[in-house]
């Protein structure tokens, strides 16, 4: 059987509360070997280190949303540090810039979002510092913001790089992420109907510079479009991923693999 890593799971979430052994047990049987547990804030971030002690197929990386920048603290670089000192953190994030839910777009001020922006910026600022300064690499979100992201990155390419998670831009914009040093990845909106710009992109997109994801509880792949998602699903995935590169299963989960190891130096 080919093996692959879900590289982008929130399974700290409540969605799996009462049946993680369940979901790690469906995913070892699907091949899924490792598997990262992604933080959107402090108390997701310390769950997802807690799954990674008493699962070893788990990796956690901590970080804070930037969909929920206001509700953070002004400074957490001191947290990052705090929590990153655990051996099994992989990464910092999901952080990044989120543009899509700005009050503007609601019947709210150009000053609100100003300062959303500058609040999500702030904080995405802090994550690549602490990256950088521990040698980490960053799970990077974006959403309607790619170019004021690739931006911010830019000034620390040179020492952080980012996967850009659940990658749904162009081939363009792909190469403009690889330019940075840094990768993209792929969701289970691979495999639906009206994704074609998604699997061109992938088609584009050198082996080494990619991975693969399910961004669970979100994105469930076909044919399980609509319900949970769940790391197993990455099989899926796989599935359509390989027949867009034209590649056997093992060929890709190999390359894939070797790639999610280096990046989150697993």
């Amino acid at each position: 059987m080919a093996t692959f890593y879900d590289t982008h799971a929130h399974l700290a979430y409540q969605d799996y509360a009462d049946e993680m052994p369940q979901v790690i047990t469906r995913a070892e049987a699907a091949g899924i070997t490792r598997i990262v547990c992604i933080g959107t804030d402090l108390k997701s971030s310390r769950r997802c280190l807690e799954l990674a002690e008493q699962h070893p197929q788990l990796h956690a990386a901590i970080g804070w949303h930037p969909s929920d920048a206001m509700e953070a603290p002004e400074d957490i670089r001191g947290l990052l540090r705090e929590l990153a000192r655990h051996p099994k953190v992989a990464a910092l994030g999901e952080t990044g810039l989120d543009y899509y839910r700005l009050p503007g777009k609601n019947g709210g001020t150009a000053e609100e979002d100003d300062r959303i922006k500058a609040r999500q910026a702030s904080l995405f600022r802090q994550h690549l510092e602490v990256a950088a300064e521990l040698k980490l690499n960053c799970v990077i979100h974006t959403r309607d913001s790619l170019a004021d992201t690739l931006a911010q990155l830019e000034p620390f390419a040179h020492q952080v790089r980012g996967v850009f998670h659940c990658f749904v831009d162009d081939a363009a914009a792909m190469r403009r992420v690889l330019a940075l040093n840094s990768l993209v990845s792929f969701t289970g909106i691979l495999t639906f109907k009206n994704a074609q710009i998604v699997r061109d992109t992938l088609a584009e997109t050198p082996f080494g510079k990619f991975m693969l994801e399910t961004d669970s509880p979100y994105l469930a792949p076909v044919p399980y479009r609509g319900k949970r998602c769940e790391p197993a699903y990455v099989k899926e995935i796989a599935d359509t991923a390989a027949k867009v590169k034209n590649c056997d299963l093992d060929t890709l989960g190999k390359a894939t693999c070797a790639t999610a190891h280096e990046f989150f130096r697993l």
